[in-house]
């Protein structure tokens, strides 16, 4: 199971961010969340190093893209 899942983070990482519509990019999102929080289950188990590096770079992507959803605040 832990295998598939960072098998999953893995394609999920390889995305480009480039040239997503708006639902694109709220799947994405979604999809990342749920694989953080899969991911974070097993962690807790465990406290595997490698889990978490995994996890931190799938929210950094997360977050690249919820700050594209967001858009800048307008003044």
């Amino acid at each position: 199971m832990t295998e598939d899942l960072l098998e999953k983070a893995k394609e999920f990482e390889g995305r480009t961010l480039s040239h997503m519509s708006t639902s694109d990019r709220v799947a994405a999102s979604r999809e990342a969340k749920a694989l953080i929080l899969s991911i974070n289950e097993i962690y807790k188990e465990t406290k595997d190093s490698n889990l978490m590096d995994v996890m931190k770079t799938l929210t950094e992507k997360k977050r690249k893209i919820e700050k594209r959803l967001k858009g800048t605040p307008l003044v």
